[in-house]
């Protein structure tokens, strides 16, 4: 299954209309992403990607909703644990959801 997911933008490297770029936070795992479609996007916003491609912004209760859906399906498995999930050694451990 694809899916885009919202990330929230950490940092942004200028470029041309092309290659402008950013570092986007995933539930607290970072990765490069291209920021071309989404000439509005500012440090701070929330951004959904798709391949790494910033597809379009979002606010951060959408965001919060979505990343939500996604624990609840399992499917943020490959991003790495929820931060609630990680203990102080950053060794992954059970938190009880309630």
């Amino acid at each position: 299954m694809c899916l885009a997911i919202p990330g929230k933008i950490l940092s942004i490297t200028e470029g041309d209309s092309l290659t402008r770029a950013g570092r986007v936070s995933f539930g607290g795992v970072v990765k490069e992403v291209n920021l071309a479609f989404v000439p509005e996007a500012v440090v701070g916003a929330y951004v959904i990607v798709h391949v790494g491609v910033a597809l379009s912004t979002v606010d951060e209760e959408e965001a919060n909703k979505v990343f939500e859906y996604l624990r609840q399906m399992e499917e943020l498995s490959e991003l790495g644990p929820h931060p609630r999930e990680v203990g102080e050694s950053g060794d992954r451990e059970r938190v009880k959801r309630t």
